[in-house]
This record gives structure tokens, sequence and C-alpha cells, in this order.
């Protein structure tokens, strides 16, 4: 694969995303706004309605990292790949020294590093603006965020392979959105859950990383069982994305 090549479809895919403005807007701007609207509401700030003293905007700064990955991850990947296979284009790729499976690596990158920038854009207006503390483990969150990152991408990539159309592909990717999301404690925080509910919300790729997200916040290694469950969705997802993924 001539890393030129790649470079440049990258750049293309790059701007490509940018101009579509939905992307930039609803992964990088609308979490930050989320984030801005609980920090200014007393039941967010106020540690009387947290949960174990802790107020709930802190609990809820490694759901929005959550949010906003699976927001990528779900809302962008399948749509767009799904969109390029049915009008043609990876297929007129295939005759063309670029070649489709760069276009995969071009989207994976682009999701990859606005997530990056995304979660790094929220932590600081968290911390500066409404005195949340950065992770006391700082480490072992940027490297559970990043099996959370590999965990998503690769859902949605099985999307994009498995759906027919663009439409098909944006409507399945919501639908796995709004119930990932919800495991992940956006509307509920996974505390506050029933017994049994919490369970299986943990065992969902965003509930497996709110809860390791929440440990490296408080300054503990996640545990090895939720960071290998990341590990595992990344894997069957990537895998099974690439291996399933048509180009035409």
């Amino acid at each position: 694969m001539s890393t030129e090549a790649l470079r440049r479809l990258t750049a293309t895919e790059l701007t490509l995303f940018l101009r579509d403005k939905v992307g930039p807007v609803f992964g990088l701007a609308f979490p930050v706004v989320l984030l801005s609207v609980f920090g200014n509401l007393d039941f967010f700030t106020d540690p009387a309605h947290g949960i174990d003293g802790v107020p709930l905007l802190r609990v809820y700064v490694p759901i929005l990292v959550c949010f906003v990955i699976a927001m990528l991850s779900l809302n962008t990947i399948p749509p767009t790949l799904a969109g390029y296979r049915e009008q043609g284009v990876l297929r007129r790729l295939r005759t063309t020294p670029v070649g489709p499976a760069r276009v995969l690596v071009a989207q994976l990158a682009i999701c990859t590093g606005t997530a990056v920038v995304a979660v790094a854009l929220l932590l600081g207006v968290a911390r500066v603006f409404f005195d949340v503390p950065l992770p006391a483990a700082l480490v072992a969150f940027v490297v559970t965020a990043l099996f959370a990152v590999l965990a998503l991408v690769g859902l949605g990539l099985l999307v994009a392979a498995a759906a027919p159309t663009g439409k098909a592909a944006n409507a399945v990717g919501s639908v796995l959105f709004y119930v990932l999301t919800f495991c992940a404690g956006l509307w509920l925080p996974l505390a506050a859950m029933p017994t049994t509910l919490r369970h299986v919300s943990e065992a969902t790729p965003l509930g497996a990383a709110v809860q390791a997200l929440t440990q490296a916040t408080q300054g503990d290694w996640p545990s090895p069982g939720r960071l290998a469950l990341l590990a595992g969705y990344a894997v069957v997802g990537l895998v099974l994305g690439v291996r399933l993924f048509r180009w035409e």
C-alpha cells in the first residue's frame, strides 16, 4: 500500500468530512454543548444530587467521552462506506491504482483522529470551565479510550459491511447508537440501574468502556476483564467487518 496514495486519499476524505459539517458539528461541538448544559444545572453540579458525594457532572464526563466515540463510529462510518458502495464509487476505485481498500483505512483513520480531538476537547472544556479534574490515571484513561474507539469503529465497519444501502446503514447505526448510549448510562447512570440491567449494560462495548473510564478517572487501572471485553469487540468487529465487506 503506497503511503503517499493513502495520505492523499485520507486528505481528500477529510476535506469531504469537514465540508459535510454534520460529522464535525455532532462529533466535536454537540458533546461540548451537552457538557455545558449539564455544567450549568445545579442538579449536575451539586454533590447532594450526586453518587457517593461525587457531582453528577463528573460522573457524566466518561459517559460523554463514550457518546463522542459512538456518534463518530456509528453515525459517520456506516452511511459513508455503504453510500460509496451503493453509488459505485468503490467499484470504480477497483480499476484505479488507489484501490478501494484505502478508502476503508482512510475512513477509519479520520474517525479515530476525530475521536481523539473530540475527547481531548471535551476533557479540556470540563477542566477549564467546570472544574472537573482530569483523569487521575491519565495513561489508563487514554489506553481505555483507544480500546473503546477500536471496538466501536469495528462495530461501525460491521454495520457498513452488512447494510445494503447508505440509508439502511444510517438507520441501523442510529438504532445501535441510541441503544448503546442508553447502556452507557447517558439517560440513567449505570449505578442507578437495576442490577440485571446494569449487568447487561456492562456487557456492551459502551457499558464496559464507561466503567473502565470511570475507574481510570478515579485513579485506578481498569479491570482486565473490561479491557479484554473491549479488545474482543474490537477484534471481532474489525475482522468480520473486513471479511464481510462488499465492494459492490
